[in-house]
């Protein structure tokens, strides 16, 4: 369990190691990890060197936060994350979230790895997230009340709408398909069964996966804007040929990550001067 005390220290022992006030937190998901290549006069720190927070346990996240530039923006990218399958409660998943907010980020940029459902969304797809369903059944902000959030906060646009027409814009520039949808989040660690998918598709549900949600609750409640991407790993189940499994997603993940780069790279300076000025 993380609690207020040990977020606290472990913020001190982030802060010795800072060189430079992120101004965006980017989550790197399933097989994206390569997108910390591009992070210029990086540091690299362990989650399991911050004092309180345990390593990555799920294969293709490595487990580290990355202090640096991309593009020129400052940036605090994660390299993995803490899920609920792995018998994490939502304050440990939040943790990253809450020192990001501390640490000076203004911005969430959210990614994770998705296996499609509606017919246009293939292996190697990038989807721009519009909404999500919270279909994992678990209340992240349960419990007393952290310093700093709402208890009720607003979900009415989870995704904040001038970052997504950010990230629609340069993807045209760049004549980089870009879709939007809805993410649904399921609590895993199984992969669906075709009855799940084919009801999923049902209430509106255009990518699944078992991960994102819980950040981007907390980060409405610390009053973050947010911005996600969902990288299609693979056709959900029933829907494709192929037996489901990790390995695939985590191997479309790095062919498919080159194109989720270059976006971003163009994106987040983008962004970090739209902070500066206040979004519209």
């Amino acid at each position: 369990m993380i609690t207020p005390p040990r977020l606290e220290t472990a913020l001190q022992s982030l802060e010795k190691r800072v060189p430079v006030v992120p101004r965006i937190h980017l989550i790197l998901g399933s097989g994206l990890g390569g997108l910390a290549g591009s992070v210029e006069q990086a540091v690299e720190v362990p989650f399991d060197d911050v004092p309180g927070l345990p390593e990555a346990g799920v294969a293709g996240h490595a487990g580290t936060f990355i202090f640096g530039r991309i593009a020129g923006a400052p940036v605090l990218v994660q390299s993995g994350r803490y899920h609920y399958y792995e018998g994490w409660s939502g304050d440990v998943i939040g943790a990253p979230v809450r020192l990001g907010r501390r640490l000076g980020a203004e911005a969430l940029v959210v990614t994770n790895a998705a296996g499609g459902i509606r017919h246009d969304l293939t292996p190697g797809s990038i989807m721009v997230i519009d909404d999500h369903l919270n279909l994992q059944f678990r209340a992240s902000l349960a419990g007393p009340i952290w310093p700093g959030e709402g208890r009720f906060p607003d979900m009415s646009a989870p995704y904040d709408r001038a970052l997504i027409r950010i990230a629609e814009e340069k993807a045209l520039a760049m004549n980089m398909g870009l879709a939007r949808g809805v993410y649904g989040a399921v609590l895993g660690p199984s992969y669906e069964t075709p009855a799940e998918v084919r009801l999923l598709q049902s209430i509106g549900v255009d990518a699944v996966g078992m991960s994102t949600v819980p950040e981007v609750i907390c980060a409405r409640a610390l009053g973050l804007p947010v911005l996600g991407f969902s990288m299609i790993s693979n056709r959900a189940a029933g829907l494709g040929s192929e037996p489901l499994s990790h390995d695939e997603v985590v191997d479309v993940g790095r062919r498919a990550g080159q194109y989720l780069q270059r976006l971003l790279e163009a994106i987040l300076p983008a962004l970090a001067s739209r902070l500066g000025s206040g979004l519209q």
